[in-house]
């Protein structure tokens, strides 16, 4: 099974950003071949021009999957549509 990479860019004390990790590791617990990859704002600055009013992003193998908020029912959507 091929392997997916999920990325969450946000950044520290952003609660829309907690709201959207927990919402992720809802959605990966217990599958297989997602990696999850959190990267912030604050430490990348070609990221923090890109996306600093619209964290949390979500990526799904560099594709802009969603902004703000996560729907636990998309992703796993958009994950089955992958194999995962």
């Amino acid at each position: 099974m091929p392997s997916v990479t999920l990325t969450l860019i946000g950044k520290p004390g952003c609660h829309l950003c907690d709201d959207a990790r927990a919402v992720i590791d809802e959605v990966l617990r217990g599958r297989e071949g997602v990696e999850l990859v959190e990267r912030s704002i604050l430490d990348d600055a070609e990221l923090h021009d890109r996306y600093w009013d619209e964290i949390p992003v979500v990526l799904i193998d560099d594709a802009v999957h969603t902004i703000y908020r996560v729907d636990a029912e998309r992703l796993r959507a958009a994950l089955a549509e992958r194999g995962h």
